[in-house]
């Protein structure tokens, strides 16, 4: 672990709601790793202060829930480290983790993001190996479910999970932080894609591996994340997306709709997933209805942000429109994960 005199490199920010024992794997894989300087900084959300400073872990207590990105957000403004690390609570890192995402961002400095190779916990498959994207703005993790050895060069990804991810401290300068206002999932989407946009690029780097255990704090499939990524899809899709996607986006989500009922009712996917959970899949247009309501209400702060955006872009409509598309995610392939 590092000293507390010298400067860390790395500041890795873990989030936490549970901050029980799957909290304590994750920073005793942290204490392992071959890296070093770098600080570790614990953003207790449980509001029962849960988390108990224990040198060199610094923890950050909150009176409530936060949310992730605003969590992660404290952890940067309390970092002075040239590369931050995100990584949830429910991960495992390998001990070579931060050594190999180094190594590789400063062999790149016009990358500002890194993908780790995120594992499902205890299946030897991928969880991710960066993210894809969908027509209608909804994200997906490339590679999940597959065999790691299928993306076993270093290459270029479309933006990191952020799950655990290591990111530039200049790129974060220059885009902004995570946008507090989408509290849970897809903020790595939005601040990825607005790194891209800016022109910086983004490398998965294969053997920078951590075990993950899916949606340990927020749940696998429930009403609450049903709401948050479909609301989130809407605001990222706002900001970031070319116009003439934006335009065709409403037509494409009502087609992932129509193949996330038919994923139902075969069985697979997330909507499956929700229904064995024992949720009423009656309850998911209202989701969907609340969702754009939420959108729409926050419609003039979302067109403030996609104008900003614009206005630093260094990446065209028609370049960034061909960079969505080559990490391409169809609607189908999207219900069906």
């Amino acid at each position: 672990m590092p000293s507390s005199i010298v400067t860390p490199v790395v500041t890795v920010i873990v989030p936490t709601l549970a901050a029980d024992d799957a909290l304590a794997e994750c920073l005793r894989s942290l204490a392992n790793q071959t890296f070093e300087p770098f600080e570790v900084i614990v953003v207790d959300n449980s509001g029962a202060r849960r988390v108990k400073a224990n040198a060199p872990v610094r923890v950050i207590a909150n009176d409530g829930n936060v949310g992730f990105g605003a969590a992660i957000n404290q952890g940067f403004r309390a970092s002075q480290a040239r590369y931050i690390a995100t990584l949830n609570d429910d991960a495992v890192a390998d001990a070579q983790w931060l050594r190999k995402l180094v190594a590789a961002a400063e062999t790149r400095p016009r990358a500002g993001m890194f993908a780790s190779e995120v594992r499902l916990a205890g299946t030897g498959k991928l969880d991710s190996a960066g993210m894809l994207i969908a027509a209608d703005g909804s994200s997906k993790q490339r590679g999940h479910g597959e065999d790691p050895s299928r993306l076993a060069a270093e290459q270029d990804a479309l933006f990191p999970s952020g799950s655990a991810a290591l990111y530039r401290r200049e790129m974060l300068d220059e885009v902004g932080l995570f946008d507090e206002s989408f509290f849970l999932y897809c903020e790595d989407t939005d601040l990825g894609l607005r790194g891209r946009r800016a022109g910086w690029e983004c490398a998965y780097v294969p053997g920078a591996i951590v075990e993950h255990r899916y949606s340990h704090s927020a749940g696998r499939a429930s009403p609450v994340k049903a709401y948050y990524v479909e609301r989130n899809r809407l605001y990222c899709a706002m900001k970031n997306l070319p116009l003439p996607m934006l335009a065709a986006a409403p037509f494409v989500a009502m087609a992932r709709y129509f193949w996330h009922l038919v994923s139902m009712m075969q069985g697979r996917g997330k909507a499956a997933e929700y229904r064995e959970a024992g949720f009423s899949g009656a309850l998911l247009p209202f989701l969907v209805f609340r969702a754009h309501l939420s959108a729409l209400f926050r419609l003039p702060k979302l067109l403030a942000a996609r104008r900003a955006i614009r206005r630093s872009a260094r990446v065209g409509d028609r370049e960034f429109k061909a960079l969505l598309e080559k990490h391409f995610i169809s609607i189908r392939q999207v219900a069906a994960l």
